[in-house]
């Protein structure tokens, strides 16, 4: 793995993987991206194996000395606590796999990235990766994520801090918070869905004292700000290309 001076400034691949799509693209020192987006589906059945040599090769074709990259589940120092949906065997509209949910628990991704890249790999959740990107830096920021499932973060004065991750519990007892605001639910009642949502958001406004609301994420765009408007505290409607911006910032922090 480089790990030399000379790679501390320069480029760095940002990846950002989904349930739906891996989305990549070499960003600046500031976040700025520097060419197009690139999307590969994301491979399903989704086994721990499959998708680190789907990332890898992508790491290592960009000849990028440094990747900041998002996981779509809970993690905790680049190990996977929780995949979310890539434990369901074909993709968001299929069950979760005991098997392939079982394999995943425990594994090392940023190891095993680091291990088969010639570069400095940093592996957060999808939500955290977001947050580095959206986070103005002052105040109690909370950061949600809206595509194929939902992702939260939170950032206290520029610096994240650990949370739940909501993606696999109970929104009140209609269904996981990833099945009920994730893209199938908005494809199926968009009407619901948004209402729904102003009423969750609100909810994670009072439980983590936020006192301002990122949204971002593909289906951010189905978001109005009427919506919203009674959640508490200020929002931004951010693009979708938060989660690539935030890899810079990451990999300077570590």
């Amino acid at each position: 793995m480089a790990d030399s001076t000379t790679t501390l400034r320069g480029p760095v691949l940002a990846v950002d993987i989904g349930a739906t799509f891996i989305k990549f693209c070499p960003v600046d020192e500031d976040g700025h991206l520097l060419g197009d987006v690139t999307r590969l589906y994301t491979p399903f059945p989704c086994w721990p194996s499959t998708l680190i040599d789907v990332v890898s090769r992508v790491i290592n074709e960009s000849g990028l000395s440094r990747a900041g990259v998002g996981f779509p589940g809970d993690m905790a120092d680049g190990r996977v606590i929780e995949p979310g949906n890539l434990s369901r065997a074909g993709g968001i509209t299929t069950p979760i796999d005991p098997a392939i949910e079982r394999a995943w628990v425990g594994v090392d991704v940023q190891a095993q990235l680091r291990s088969r890249c010639g570069a400095r790999v940093r592996v957060v959740n999808d939500a955290t990766l977001a947050a580095f990107g959206y986070a103005e830096g002052e105040g109690r920021e909370l950061v949600l994520t809206l595509g194929t499932g939902l992702g939260i973060s939170l950032v206290v004065n520029g610096e994240w801090r650990k949370i739940r991750d909501v993606g696999a519990a109970m929104y009140h007892d209609v269904g996981t918070y990833d099945e009920v605001f994730g893209e199938p639910s908005r494809a199926a009642d968009v009407a619901t869905w948004r209402r729904r949502l102003g009423d969750a958001i609100g909810e994670f406004v009072q439980e983590f004292d936020a006192e301002l609301v990122h949204v971002g994420g593909g289906n951010a765009r189905h978001v109005r700000a009427r919506d919203l408007a009674d959640v508490g505290c200020r929002v931004v409607f951010n693009d979708n290309d938060g989660t690539l911006r935030g890899a810079a910032r990451l990999l300077a922090t570590s």
